[in-house]
């Protein structure tokens, strides 16, 4: 079975750090362009961060630039998104995703519905 496995949710304060980790299993990701998202209630899902299959190119939206960093190890079979100085604003459920495109840049972030495979999506409550 395909799955995307995510961990590493949890209560954070403000200016605080976290980090979300994503295994996938059933497939290989080395040829996946991997990615986050994060959706409040009530909003539509937001693209947070992508990350090329070979790892060279990585895209954020503005929102979370400097503060967020996405990494990927194909031979864990893992992306991973390290949250630094988190605000309220921040709170969110995250969700994984893989792209069979393999590449997945900018215009990747706007559009979930490019997306093949999800995470079920950790929650990051951040508290003033």
């Amino acid at each position: 079975e395909v799955q995307l496995v995510e961990s590493g949710g949890g209560f954070v304060q403000t200016g605080g750090s976290l980090n979300l980790s994503c295994a996938a299993s059933g497939f290989t990701v080395d040829n996946f362009g991997l990615g986050w998202f994060r959706q409040t209630p009530g909003k539509e899902r937001e693209g947070v961060s992508t990350i090329t299959s070979g790892g060279s190119g990585t895209y954020y939206a503005d929102s979370v630039k400097g503060r967020f960093t996405i990494s990927r190890d194909n031979a864990n079979n893992t992306v991973y998104l390290q949250m630094n100085s988190l605000a309220p604003e921040d709170t969110a459920v995250y969700f994984c995703a893989a792209d069979g495109c393999a590449f997945v840049g900018d215009e990747s972030l706007e559009d979930p519905s490019e997306w093949d495979y999800w995470g079920q999506g950790p929650q990051v409550p951040v508290s003033s």
